[in-house]
């Protein structure tokens, strides 16, 4: 899958210039366009940002969620509208890697897409309704052999993280468990509460308010070790499974056509919205970090690199969304 996420990006940082146009930017509220339903991940960290970054640019952040198709229907929303810095996405590798390697046919491209910065990254969680009884990942494995396609497991929609996250584990670990897929992870953790569905691979958004009200049981981290922001939740190598890990990340994107010096003003505002240390608490408290690019070039050198590995792990589970 070709990308020119990299030229986009240093076409940008090459020919900012003062411009008459973006020194006005912006004289209106802004909308922040979330893929997902209230309560997930997404929504999580736009709805956190938002108010920093409203201050650092003097206009209002108007969080707006188009849930459906795994971020799609956002990414469209975003990729068409006009290049004036007013519309804003924040998105995942859904919409910008799973999404084009599971569907030739969508309406838009990554390359309708311009990077300006990634805001966060986190692992997932594994967990699962405590009526299950499983309280460990090698209990999970064992109850998904035992009774193959018998567990249902819910994520946050087809071409998600959560989604690839759980096709990699049930290949590697050889199991079978039912993809149930849902317009975010909000409704996808009310399934499991409810018991409607077993397991979720989950963003910590998304459920640590059920773990901590004892509604929920996480079994692992998704990295390799035990996070510094979850010590007390066992990594993948303690829980058995050395060769599963997997993390994700939220990053904002304008119109491809979006002006230099709008992109440049979004990104240092970014920065400086991600930089509080109420934003960084709040994060802190879900589970997730703040991971800014150092420039929209470096955001783009990294998407080409992660496309890579969500492209290919498209490929291997043979998944399609036409």
């Amino acid at each position: 899958m070709k990308r020119n996420f990299a030229l986009a990006a240093a076409l940008v940082m090459c020919s900012m210039r003062p411009d008459a146009l973006a020194e006005a930017y912006p004289s209106k509220p802004i909308r922040l366009v979330v893929g997902f339903s209230p309560g997930g991940a997404a929504d999580v960290v736009a709805r956190n940002i938002g108010e920093g970054l409203g201050h650092a640019l003097g206009q209002p952040i108007i969080v707006e969620n188009r849930a459906g198709a795994g971020s799609s229907i956002a990414a469209e929303s975003v990729a068409k509208s006009a290049p004036d810095g007013y519309s804003i996405l924040i998105a995942s590798p859904a919409a910008i890697s799973v999404n084009p390697a599971l569907n030739p046919k969508l309406n838009y491209r990554p390359s309708d897409l311009l990077p300006i910065t990634k805001v966060s990254a986190s692992p997932l969680l594994i967990v699962v309704n405590p009526a299950t009884g499983i309280g460990s990942v090698s209990e999970l494995i064992a109850a998904a052999k035992k009774s193959p396609g018998k567990l249902n497991y819910a994520t946050s929609g087809i071409g998600s993280a959560p989604h690839f996250g759980a096709v990699l584990f049930s290949r590697i670990t050889a199991i079978e468990m039912v993809h149930i897929p849902y317009k975010g992870g909000g409704q996808a953790v009310a399934s499991v509460v409810a018991g409607d569905t077993q397991v979720t691979f989950a963003t910590p958004p998304s459920v640590l308010p059920m773990v901590r009200a004892g509604r929920l049981r996480v079994l692992a981290v998704t990295n390799l070790d035990r996070s510094p922001l979850m010590p007390e939740v066992p990594g993948m190598a303690e829980a058995g499974v050395p060769e599963f890990s997997i993390a994700f990340w939220y990053g904002f994107f304008v119109p491809a056509a979006t002006p230099p010096d709008i992109v440049k003003k979004l990104f240092e505002a970014t920065r400086i919205a991600a930089q509080r240390p109420e934003f960084k608490a709040a994060l802190a408290r879900e589970g997730t970090e703040v991971a800014l690019s150092r420039s929209p070039e470096d955001f783009a050198a990294f998407l080409n690199e992660d496309a890579k590995f969500w492209v290919r792990l498209v490929k291997e589970s043979g998944a399609t969304v036409e």
